[in-house]
């Protein structure tokens, strides 16, 4: 006999399909950003034999996440995979989610064969064994061209990206040679807003995070300032089309302030 997730499926599409009926195309998102958290909680909660395989889990989840913001043209996403303060973590997780991440973007080519997207990697990437960034640099290579966007975060700390922004900044104010005592006046949000990792997108729109917590730790926090939140309470890699569904339903019904 069929168990009860094979009898509510045919609702959840049925439900699904509403809410994009209902959606606003024209006040959707340009840009999401996402942070993918809670793989280790998941393992744990549906008793996984070991993290790599809600690693998996959550990579499969990933490219059906790209479908579905492909089906509503979300013009650029933004996806944080690891961040520099996961690289602290123990070899015995780390190794496995390299593995699982570098198959992840070897596929990718193929997954993405058809699609108007093109992806590209932020984050310091040379704290990374030489195997995953050999893969990331093959995918980028790949999907150069593209009128949609895909940014993957890897190895990604918000602060670090702020401090390289002013480096970068005063490297080239230097280099155009403006004296050490002009450069504090020179320094200023649009100059800084210019040299960081995602300086040819918009601003985000919207930010999800998965897992229920209700933080940014260090995610886009200089683009995000003026972002929208949804705080989805469900681990990543049993995030579903339907949660996905509402927090862009309930981005289209706020009124956004900017800081106002």
């Amino acid at each position: 006999m069929p168990g009860r997730s094979a009898f509510s499926r045919p609702l959840y599409r049925l439900y699904e399909d509403r809410l994009v009926a209902s959606l606003d195309r024209d006040a959707l998102p340009r840009h999401i950003g996402v942070i993918h958290d809670g793989h280790r909680r998941y393992a744990r909660a549906e008793g996984l034999p070991n993290y790599a395989a809600s690693y998996r889990a959550g990579m499969e989840k990933f490219v059906e996440f790209l479908g579905w913001t492909d089906e509503l043209e979300i013009e650029a996403v933004t996806c944080w995979l690891l961040s520099k303060e996961n690289l602290a973590r123990p070899a015995e997780e780390l190794e496995p989610y390299y593995a699982v991440l570098e198959g992840l973007f070897r596929r990718l080519p193929a997954e993405l064969d058809g699609r108007d997207v093109s992806v590209r990697f932020i984050g310091s990437l040379d704290l990374l064994p030489s195997g995953l960034v050999e893969a990331a640099k093959e995918l980028e290579d790949a999907r150069r061209a593209g009128r949609r966007r895909l940014t993957i975060a890897l190895a990604y700390g918000g602060r670090q990206e702020i401090v390289d922004a002013v480096r970068d900044l005063v490297r080239r104010l230097v280099d155009e040679g403006v004296a050490a005592h002009e450069l504090v006046d020179r320094i200023d949000a649009e100059g800084i807003a210019a040299n960081l990792y995602t300086a040819d997108l918009p601003d985000p729109d919207l930010v999800i995070r998965t897992s229920g917590e209700a933080r940014l730790s260090g995610f886009l926090l200089w683009q995000s300032a003026y972002a929208e939140y949804s705080f989805v309470d469900v681990y990543w890699p049993a995030f579903r089309r339907v949660d996905f569904l509402r927090s862009l339903r309930d981005y289209t019904r706020r009124e956004r302030r900017y800081g106002r």
